[in-house]
C-alpha cells in the first residue's frame, strides 16, 4: 500500500502497476459474503454451490468489486478519491486459487484529475476472473 498519495502529475499514461496476488481461500469467500451481506447459499454453502456445477464455494461479485477498488487504491495512495468501478467477471474464483491483479494506467482527464486505470484479475487454474476499469481521482500538485 502506497502510505504516500500520488499527485495526478506523476502518472502517466501506460504506467503499470505493481501486481497483487490474492490466495482465495473458503474463509476470504465466505467471510467477504457474508460481511457484504450476501447470503446466497452458493457463496457459503459447498453443498449448494457442486450442486450448481462446482467443486466448491465461490467469490460474489461484490467481493471482486472490492478487490478492483483496493488494488487501484493502495496504488494511488490514501487522499485518493475512488470515482467509479466498471467491472466484468469471468471465470470462478474457488477456494485453493490464487488471484493476480494487475493494471495500466490508460487515461488521464486533466480537467478533473481522474485517472482511469484497466485492471485484470486472472486466477491460476481458469484465467480471467475479472476484468475492468478503476477511476480515481488524485490532487494535482499544490
Amino acid at each position: 500500500m502506497n502510505l504516500n498519495t500520488l499527485k495526478y502529475g506523476q502518472v502517466k499514461v501506460g504506467d503499470k502497476l505493481p501486481e497483487l496476488k490474492i490466495d482465495i481461500t473458503s474463509g476470504l469467500i465466505i467471510g467477504s459474503a457474508l460481511a457484504s451481506r450476501d447470503f446466497t447459499p452458493v457463496h457459503h454453502d459447498k453443498k449448494v454451490a457442486q450442486a450448481t456445477g462446482l467443486s466448491d464455494v465461490f467469490m460474489n461479485i461484490i467481493t471482486s468489486n472490492g478487490f478492483m477498488g483496493r488494488f487501484v487504491t493502495d496504488w494511488a495512495g490514501p487522499d485518493c478519491t475512488l470515482k467509479g468501478i466498471d467491472i466484468k467477471l469471468g471465470a470462478p474464483n474457488l477456494p485453493g486459487f490464487v488471484m493476480t491483479i494487475s493494471g495500466e494506467v490508460k487515461a488521464k482527464d486533466d480537467a478533473t484529475g481522474v485517472v482511469s486505470v484497466a485492471v485484470e484479475g486472472v486466477n491460476n487454474v481458469w484465467g480471467t476472473h475479472m476484468n475492468g476499469t478503476v477511476r480515481v481521482a488524485l490532487p494535482k500538485e499544490a
